[in-house]
């Protein structure tokens, strides 16, 4: 099963167009975008023209690759930075040498993944551009598994429509997850990250796996996942609009760019 995804009008410029509306505002991170009104406006109406626009038109183009000669020379680390449960300070401190990924959910097989066992899979490598609501984008280079080979792997049900990533993190006190359609997860430039320019992910930037969901902006890429789950319902899980910043600020579920 392999859903189609598509790319097609930017959201970048809507979201320059968003910045200027809202005054050239200099703001230190996503809460405070989202007090400007003018931001959030923009966000919001766009959703659904970019859904379509990208499913329709798009196909399965991919987001822009670059060269390592463009890599970021300081790639801005944002949102959690560091996660302060036991059990993932003393992973931490043994190199994950026992942590495992949980794929559950709608699925026939449900896996429990060591980082080992993911790094085996095969891998992609992509150098790609991030870009942020807040405004900034920086260039870095990814590997790990695609996340259609793990679906497949687990054999995903044609019911599931959305896959939900839990993660080790609490940011402002809530428990941090995103989530993503079939068509999105499908992409082959949709991976779960271990690498980042080359080393293993720090803790800053989301060690040891975070999703790499090219086409969208940055707040859904989910860093420290610990759990991913076929869902056909995003209705019941925390505040029900499939994202951290989706339930405590009204975001956009669908952020394409």
């Amino acid at each position: 099963m392999r859903p189609r995804g598509g790319l097609a009008l930017s959201r970048r410029g809507l979201l320059r167009g968003g910045a200027v509306a809202a005054g050239g505002l200099a703001l230190s991170g996503c809460d405070d975008l989202w007090r400007a009104d003018a931001a959030k406006d923009v966000l919001t109406r766009a959703e659904d023209l970019h859904r379509w626009s990208q499913r329709a038109l798009g196909g399965e183009a991919l987001a822009r690759e670059y060269t390592r000669a463009d890599l970021s020379p300081r790639f801005r680390a944002n949102g959690s930075q560091g996660v302060a449960d036991p059990a993932y300070r003393r992973q931490l401190g043994e190199g994950f040498a026992g942590w495992t990924l949980r794929v559950e959910g709608l699925v026939a097989r449900p896996l429990d993944l060591s980082l080992a066992a993911l790094k085996d899979l095969p891998q992609r490598s992509q150098i790609t551009r991030h870009d942020c609501v807040e405004g900034w984008s920086a260039i870095g280079q990814w590997q790990g598994p695609q996340l259609g080979g793990l679906l497949r792997l687990a054999g995903v049900s044609e019911t599931a429509r959305y896959i939900v990533f839990h993660c080790a993190d609490l940011y402002h006190g809530r428990p941090y997850y995103e989530s993503i359609d079939l068509a999105d997860a499908f992409h082959p430039q949709t991976i779960l990250a271990w690498q980042m320019n080359g080393a293993p992910l720090e803790e800053v930037h989301g060690a040891p796996l975070r999703l790499r969901v090219e086409r969208q902006l940055g707040y859904k890429h989910a860093k420290f996942v610990t759990r991913i789950v076929a869902v056909d319902s995003l209705q019941d899980i925390y505040g029900g609009k499939g994202g951290y910043w989706e339930d405590v600020g009204d975001y956009a579920w669908y952020a394409g760019i």
